[in-house]
């Protein structure tokens, strides 16, 4: 062996090629299989108790181990009925572009090097995607968790005098933000890690639409400046986790415009919409914001993980992040050259060739292709709805804005917030399929949230007939069943 390197690359070759066929086959059929299954507490267990090797083990002994302790418990969200949770599919042209950054190992922390030029175009595509000037800077990033941290970071450093925070803190600042009572979680977080703590992110009561109610953050922003508090970003969603409502975007740029307030979109998912003719002007007024987080391994069906941030003025990133240090110096020429670094734009160093996946996903399919995905996905959303408008014993919980529906199980005599949440476990449970929860105006509720571009109206179809089996043997009960045939193509 040299070094790491085979002995025997001919036979690392062969196995090589086994693995992509065997992957390939796999995602090829991966609709016939179960969409989850437990792990047996014997795999379980094995990776509890297993040691930390001290002499090495064959290549092929740890792929056998793969396929037969790895592979058949994954999380399933390749599967057309995962339907659970945002997740994308992926693609088999994703998984190869994964194959090839691995190989090429590259840090896009900086540099001068093609593979930072591969992600600069794609920040460039992506803000002119979303309606930004392509002067906009960006960066990709694990999710829109680290996005939508990294945009609370650099709104809270362009208030008057912002930077200074970063060498002197927040000291006696009463800084404070403003999203929606439904905001995802992350904003929170990125409020408690960036030292303003969860206290200074004001949720905003939602309207009948799950929607940002534009008065109460009006009279909540009136109230903070009257009490000496220093308010400098609202956040909208662009579709939100629970429902997949839009906030009126368009309303809150507008305000934000007036009152001086940074204005951020999460558009985790929900920005990708704008690639639907159909769908694209439920975001309308998103083009105006300061900076709009999204991952592209969810609509997009890019590989885990490929977030983004992308920022409307060019240099407000780098007054948040960038750092002079001198073994990281800038060279007008060499591998040193090339600024700005991506380092300079967020918290990262070390960092993997995203753009590389990303590339094969917008260069590959384009933004039709992509956007014929979410108007396919919607559509399958609204049919799903359809039939639980059409079946007695089911009921919808929330309007369908974009892909998620949110419904439940109404029996007479049964307690059905335990009914409806057993039944989605054992739906996971039974491989069929694998919707979600989640409790809206107190109720608890399935939520299917159609994403994967493998999804179809049959998929819709299979998991309502498993639930009312499932409902049937669990409570007993003869359950009416509509005709899927009834209701429009």
């Amino acid at each position: 062996m040299a070094g790491l390197d085979p002995e025997n690359w001919e036979d690392l070759r062969a196995l090589g090629h086994r693995m992509l066929d065997d992957m390939l086959d796999n995602v090829k059929t991966v609709a016939a299989g179960p969409v989850w299954q437990p792990m047996p507490e014997s795999v379980r267990q094995g990776f509890h108790d297993g040691p930390l090797p001290q002499s090495g083990a064959p290549v092929e002994q740890l792929y056998h181990q793969f396929t037969q302790q790895v592979l058949p418990y994954a999380v399933g969200n390749r599967h057309p009925r995962f339907m659970g949770w945002v997740h994308g599919g992926g693609t088999p042209q994703g998984m190869l572009a994964e194959m090839l950054a691995a190989g090429l190992n590259a840090n896009l922390g900086g540099r001068d090097h093609a593979p930072v030029e591969v992600e600069r175009m794609v920040i460039r595509w992506t803000a002119s995607m979303l309606g930004f000037p392509e002067t906009a800077t960006g960066v990709l990033v694990t999710g829109s968790s680290m996005a939508n941290f990294i945009g609370v970071i650099t709104a809270s450093r362009a208030v008057p005098a912002g930077v200074k925070m970063r060498a002197e803190g927040i000291q006696s600042r009463r800084l404070v933000g403003y999203a929606g009572q439904t905001a995802h979680g992350c904003i929170a977080r990125a409020f408690d890690l960036a030292g303003l703590g969860t206290d200074a992110l004001r949720r905003v009561p939602m309207d009948a639409a799950f929607r940002m109610d534009m008065d109460a953050l009006r009279s909540m922003i009136a109230e903070d400046r009257a009490a000496g508090f220093e308010p400098f970003l609202v956040v909208g969603t662009a579709g939100t986790v629970d429902t997949g409502s839009i906030d009126p975007l368009a309303d809150l740029a507008a305000f934000a415009r007036d009152e001086g307030l940074w204005f951020h979109v999460d558009g985790a998912f929900g920005a990708l919409a704008r690639l639907s003719a159909e769908y694209a002007p439920a975001l309308a007024g998103m083009e105006q914001a300061n900076s709009i987080a999204l991952d592209f391994h969810k609509w997009a069906q890019t590989p885990y993980d490929a977030g983004c941030i992308i920022v409307r003025e060019e240099g407000k990133q780098a007054a948040a992040f960038a750092q002079s240090l001198a073994y990281l110096a800038r060279e007008d020429r060499g591998l040193a050259a090339g600024a700005p670094w991506f380092c300079d734009l967020g918290p990262d160093l070390s960092r993997g060739f995203r753009a590389l996946k990303v590339w094969f996903t917008l260069a590959g399919f384009g933004t039709d292709g992509l956007g014929e995905v979410v108007t396919r996905s919607c559509a399958v959303a609204r049919y799903l709805a359809a039939r639980v408008d059409d079946t007695p014993c089911l009921e919808l919980l929330a309007p369908v804005t974009l892909n998620i529906v949110c419904f439940r199980v109404v029996l007479d005599n049964e307690d059905l917030d335990t009914l409806n949440g057993e039944l989605v476990k054992d739906l996971h449970e039974s491989g069929i399929a694998a919707p979600s929860t989640t409790t809206l105006h107190g109720k608890r509720a399935i939520r299917a949230a159609i994403v994967n571009h493998r999804t179809t109206e049959q998929d819709a179809d299979i998991l309502l007939n498993a639930l009312l089996d499932l409902a049937e043997t669990r409570t007993g009960k003869t359950l009416h069943r509509a005709s899927a045939e009834t209701l429009p193509a």
